[in-house]
Protein backbone atom coordinates (compact mmCIF):
# COMPACT_ATOMS: atom_id res chain seq x y z
CA UNK A 1 0.00 0.00 0.00
CA UNK A 2 1.63 3.41 -0.58
CA UNK A 3 1.53 5.68 2.19
CA UNK A 4 -0.72 9.10 2.35
CA UNK A 5 0.39 11.52 0.11
CA UNK A 6 1.88 9.56 -2.49
CA UNK A 7 -1.84 8.29 -4.34
CA UNK A 8 -3.70 11.09 -2.69
CA UNK A 9 -3.10 14.78 -1.99
CA UNK A 10 -2.61 16.36 1.41
CA UNK A 11 -4.22 19.36 2.00
CA UNK A 12 -4.57 21.24 5.25
CA UNK A 13 -5.64 24.60 6.51
CA UNK A 14 -2.40 24.12 9.04
CA UNK A 15 1.11 22.94 8.74
CA UNK A 16 2.59 19.95 7.54
CA UNK A 17 6.36 20.34 7.72
CA UNK A 18 8.04 17.28 7.40
CA UNK A 19 5.19 15.12 7.33
CA UNK A 20 4.73 15.02 3.72
CA UNK A 21 5.88 13.17 -0.36
CA UNK A 22 3.65 13.50 -2.85
CA UNK A 23 1.27 16.60 -3.70
CA UNK A 24 0.56 18.85 -0.43
CA UNK A 25 -1.47 21.88 -0.58
CA UNK A 26 -1.15 24.11 2.89
CA UNK A 27 -2.80 27.13 4.69
CA UNK A 28 -6.22 26.92 2.82
CA UNK A 29 -8.21 29.85 4.16
CA UNK A 30 -10.60 30.55 5.41
CA UNK A 31 -9.93 27.70 7.83
CA UNK A 32 -12.48 25.03 8.78
CA UNK A 33 -12.73 26.40 12.32
CA UNK A 34 -13.68 29.61 10.66
CA UNK A 35 -16.60 28.05 9.00
CA UNK A 36 -14.58 27.15 6.08
CA UNK A 37 -15.32 24.99 3.41
CA UNK A 38 -12.57 22.39 5.01
CA UNK A 39 -15.32 21.37 7.70
CA UNK A 40 -17.78 20.12 5.63
CA UNK A 41 -15.38 17.46 3.85
CA UNK A 42 -16.34 13.94 5.23
CA UNK A 43 -14.64 10.80 4.61
CA UNK A 44 -15.40 9.33 0.78
CA UNK A 45 -15.73 13.18 -0.16
CA UNK A 46 -13.90 13.66 -3.67
CA UNK A 47 -12.01 17.02 -4.26
CA UNK A 48 -10.88 18.18 -7.72
CA UNK A 49 -7.56 19.77 -7.84
CA UNK A 50 -6.71 21.80 -10.99
CA UNK A 51 -3.21 23.18 -10.77
CA UNK A 52 -3.22 25.26 -13.62
CA UNK A 53 -5.93 26.91 -12.99
CA UNK A 54 -5.13 27.45 -9.47
CA UNK A 55 -8.49 25.84 -8.01
CA UNK A 56 -9.42 23.11 -5.90
CA UNK A 57 -13.25 22.17 -5.89
CA UNK A 58 -15.28 19.69 -3.39
CA UNK A 59 -17.19 17.52 -5.89
CA UNK A 60 -21.09 17.96 -3.94
CA UNK A 61 -23.67 19.44 -5.16
CA UNK A 62 -24.79 22.83 -3.81
CA UNK A 63 -27.91 21.24 -1.99
CA UNK A 64 -25.36 18.76 -0.08
CA UNK A 65 -22.95 21.37 0.52
CA UNK A 66 -26.05 23.71 2.07
CA UNK A 67 -27.13 20.86 4.03
CA UNK A 68 -23.70 20.42 5.42
CA UNK A 69 -23.02 24.18 6.44
CA UNK A 70 -26.69 24.07 8.07
CA UNK A 71 -25.61 21.08 10.37
CA UNK A 72 -22.74 22.73 11.52
CA UNK A 73 -24.30 26.13 12.44
CA UNK A 74 -26.89 23.79 14.08
CA UNK A 75 -24.25 22.94 16.60
CA UNK A 76 -24.10 26.06 18.07
CA UNK A 77 -21.47 27.19 20.50
CA UNK A 78 -19.82 23.59 19.35
CA UNK A 79 -20.11 24.70 15.36
CA UNK A 80 -17.11 24.67 13.77
CA UNK A 81 -14.83 22.82 16.04
CA UNK A 82 -13.84 19.34 15.59
CA UNK A 83 -15.73 16.07 17.19
CA UNK A 84 -14.58 14.34 19.91
CA UNK A 85 -11.55 15.79 20.50
CA UNK A 86 -9.57 13.99 23.52
CA UNK A 87 -6.26 15.93 24.02
CA UNK A 88 -5.03 18.52 26.28
CA UNK A 89 -3.90 22.03 25.19
CA UNK A 90 -1.96 24.33 27.04
CA UNK A 91 -2.92 27.46 28.80
CA UNK A 92 -1.14 29.17 26.66
CA UNK A 93 -1.55 27.60 23.10
CA UNK A 94 -5.65 28.55 24.10
CA UNK A 95 -4.63 31.82 24.79
CA UNK A 96 -2.64 32.35 21.68
CA UNK A 97 -5.24 30.50 19.58
CA UNK A 98 -8.22 33.09 21.02
CA UNK A 99 -5.87 36.11 19.46
CA UNK A 100 -4.66 34.63 16.30
CA UNK A 101 -6.12 35.43 12.67
CA UNK A 102 -6.49 33.27 9.92
CA UNK A 103 -4.22 32.24 7.37
CA UNK A 104 -5.58 34.57 4.64
CA UNK A 105 -5.38 37.30 7.20
CA UNK A 106 -1.28 36.68 8.08
CA UNK A 107 -1.89 34.50 10.73
CA UNK A 108 -0.78 36.81 13.07
CA UNK A 109 -2.33 37.84 16.48
CA UNK A 110 -4.85 40.76 16.39
CA UNK A 111 -4.73 42.66 19.60
CA UNK A 112 -8.43 44.06 19.08
CA UNK A 113 -9.58 40.49 20.02
CA UNK A 114 -8.36 41.61 23.68
CA UNK A 115 -11.49 44.08 23.99
CA UNK A 116 -11.72 47.41 25.87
Amino acid sequence: ALAQGTATAVISDGRFAGGTSGLAIGHVSPDAASGGSLALIEDGDTIAIDIPNRSIQLQLSEAEIAARREAQEARGDKAWTPKNRQRQVSFALRAYASLATSADKGAVRDKSKLGG
